[in-house]
């Protein structure tokens, strides 16, 4: 029992007791000596009660000594050295050693063996540094490859929890925010396909197995073909985890629909006038010579008229959706006109080019080709061996590319002659007409100003502006959550193995009742390690205006929160965000209690189980010592710049940095699991309320 109470308690169950045994011995002394005399005059008793106190107050002035001088920096010392030992911190033990003066060479000696500690960590970590930069580099470029594929790549455990996705998944299944690890992929797509070939899959043993399937994303607005492929098994027990690949083919689709909704028409609207004409032209055969059979003509030609206009109208629609079956990609303006410089050079022509810097959207090398072919004809007629080419904007979304040359003029219809010719042995059998079809465009010639040209209209063209930054197309991944063992309970989870969401909030004060939220941040931890592509960051309208003394705390004015989503909008985001994890705050309760307010406008409840780095450093450091933000981290060596304190987003990762560091040393004095940190950080419910009651 003694062995699980703290050093300070000890020590004061120690002097209690000598307290003890230095009044029982003087009463002792005193009940002899009235036994012996039978009468004990009051002086003598006067001075046994005076001996007694001065006995109790030396002994608890000894041990206000012993326990402020010996006790508490005993245990500073030992917390100092855990720290070291278990978060890595680099920096020396100079306050701690100011603290243990009186301990003699205790101090000196734990300095020294913390100094050889963070050589032997230092010498160890450029050890392995240099051993792994082979593999690192051979990982950086698979990693490269894997972002930049063209499909979504998705690593799950036999529970469908994700444990790698690449930027393509980013797209497809969380819209351009990351899905997220450890999170279950049933979150985001319809599970029926995906259970039916997994079972399928898994049933059958044959890791070179693979299914084909068709789904939808949970909220039906994508349908998606995707591939699986079992893992060979990995563990004993275990049951294996499956590569996913997807591909959205929403458009395809779509595309295929309207093409098969065209094909059905054509049959439809053809064949009764078709049968028709038949009819009629085997009941003229008939009737040929007979002087009073009726004029059919008419009959003819209305049937021959209907026919017309269908097939008008269904090669308009035909035209129409020609470009929906190949997505066409943008180019720059730049770019389309040098690779026409050089094909035409390289044909022994002269170009010169014109254009504003333009996206344009079309396909490049079916452009290229297309103008050089023409160009090559017109040279061939001896019209011109010199060419200019601009592209214009016009008015609307589109703009105009022009082939200009002087010279003879060239006829539309030796152009529209040409247009069924193909453009060479390099493109094979495709036709100039076939180009044109392909972007839904047309060509003509045109002549003015001592100039001939032959025009071509591009449908989608946009000015260049500014390029947006990049979307990071990093792969994510933490191979080990494909073996993780996983508990029903939380309680029964290692720290390490928790999912967790760090968070922190700004607001317009300090009253939960009466004022309101500006900013929420979070970041994830999963298998223990803060996932760096996983952030929730928003500014939030509190509807209602900031104070200045706010403004001056988080730098957030009332102009900065034009626009940004309301409470229950954000606050819809984050609860979605932080779905299925562990919430963790500096100070929880101030954040909850603003989250908590609004539930009901949420339409969500905040019942996630909460940790609280202000309890978990009491834990380690204990009671006496601070336990704001800024002296966890210094004590734990973490720095926060000037310009990210009192920001949500620099606050969490602040929290979370000291939360992964005292991860290690709540392990080492025996709490592995949630459970046993939340009983522990109870014994401390006079710092905070618990919130997990």
């Amino acid at each position: 029992m003694l062995d699980r109470l703290s050093l300070r308690l000890r020590i004061l169950l120690f002097f209690g007791l000598l307290a003890l045994g230095a009044v029982a011995a003087v009463a002792a002394g005193l009940w002899v000596a009235l036994r012996n005399s039978g009468n004990a005059a009051p002086e003598v008793v006067q001075g046994a009660l005076v001996a007694g106190f001065a006995i109790l107050g030396l002994v608890v002035w000894v041990w206000f000594l012993f326990d402020t001088n010996v006790a508490r920096a005993i245990d500073q010392l030992a917390s100092a050295i855990r720290a070291r030992a278990h978060a890595g911190i680099e920096h020396g033990l100079e306050t701690e050693s100011r603290a243990a003066r009186y301990l003699g060479d205790l101090a000196p000696a734990a300095e020294a063996v913390s100094r050889a500690l963070i050589e032997t960590r230092s010498a160890l970590a450029e050890s392995v540094a240099r051993e792994t930069t082979r593999l690192a580099a051979e990982k950086a470029r698979l990693e490269t490859l894997l972002a930049d594929v063209p499909v979504a790549v998705l690593l799950c455990s036999a529970e469908h929890q994700l444990a790698f996705y690449n930027g393509q998944a980013v797209d497809i299944l969380g819209g351009g925010t990351a899905p997220g690890l450890d999170r279950n992929l049933l979150d985001y797509l319809r599970e029926g396909p995906i259970r039916h070939a997994y079972d399928r899959l898994a049933g059958a043993g044959d890791p070179d197995m693979a299914s084909d399937l068709l789904c939808a994303t949970a909220n039906g607005t994508r349908l998606l073909a995707g591939r699986m492929r079992v893992l060979r098994r990995r563990e004993e027990g275990v049951a294996p985890g499956y590569v996913l690949t997807l591909r959205d083919v929403t458009a395809d689709i779509a595309a295929h629909t309207s093409r098969d909704a065209l094909l059905a028409d054509v049959f439809d609207r053809v064949r009764r006038p078709a049968a028709n004409l038949q009819t009629v032209i085997g009941v003229m055969a008939e009737l040929e010579g007979d002087g009073d059979a009726p004029d059919l003509r008419t009959a003819l030609l209305s049937e021959v008229a209907a026919l017309t206009e269908a097939v008008t109208e269904l090669g308009a629609r035909y035209d129409a959706i020609q470009t929906d079956w190949r997505p066409l990609g943008n180019t720059r303006s730049g770019d389309l006109l040098d690779g026409l410089k050089g094909r035409f050079q390289a044909d022994g022509f002269a170009l010169e080019t014109q254009s504003l810097d333009l996206i344009v959207q079309l396909d490049g090398f079916e452009i290229v080709a297309f103008w050089a072919w023409l160009a090559g004809r017109i040279a061939g007629e001896g019209l011109a061996r010199a060419f200019r080419i601009e592209i214009a904007e016009e008015d609307g979304p589109g703009a105009v590319m022009r082939l200009c040359w002087q010279g003879a003029p060239l006829s539309v219809g030796r152009l529209d002659g040409w247009l069924a010719g193909t453009l060479g042995r390099d493109t094979g059998e495709l036709t100039a007409r076939a180009v044109l079809l392909a972007h839904g465009t047309e060509a003509w010639p045109e002549s003015g100003d001592g100039c001939n040209a032959v025009v071509m209209p591009i449908r989608a063209a946009r000015r260049a502006g500014r390029r947006p930054p990049p979307i990071s197309r990093a792969v994510v991944y933490d191979f080990d959550l494909l073996s993780k063992a996983r508990t029903a309970a939380v309680a029964e989870t290692r720290l390490e193995d928790l999912t967790v969401v760090v968070f922190d909030t700004e607001t317009t004060g300090l009253n939960p009742a009466s004022d309101g939220i500006v900013q929420i941040a979070a970041v994830r931890l999963v298998n223990g390690r803060r996932v760096e592509s996983e952030v929730f960051d928003t500014l939030v309208d509190p509807g209602r205006p900031i104070p200045p003394s706010s403004t001056d705390v988080h730098g957030i004015t009332d102009s900065m929160v034009v626009g940004a989503p309301d409470v229950v909008e954000a606050g819809r985001q984050f609860h979605k965000f932080a779905q299925g994890a562990v919430l963790l705050a500096h100070n929880a309760p101030f954040d909850m209690a603003f989250l908590r307010r609004q539930e009901a406008a949420i339409g969500q409840v905040f019942d996630h189980p909460i940790l609280d780095t202000v309890l978990l450093s009491a834990v380690v450091y204990g009671q006496l010592e601070q336990h704001s933000l800024d002296a966890l981290t210094a004590r734990l060596g973490i720095t926060i710049p000037d310009e990210a304190r009192h920001t949500a987003i620099g606050d969490t990762v602040a929290t979370a940095e000291a939360f992964l560091k005292l991860v290690p040393m709540l392990r080492a004095r025996g709490f592995d699991t949630f459970g046993q940190v939340v009983a522990e950080v109870r014994k401390h419910g006079r710092l905070l309320k618990d919130l997990n009651a």
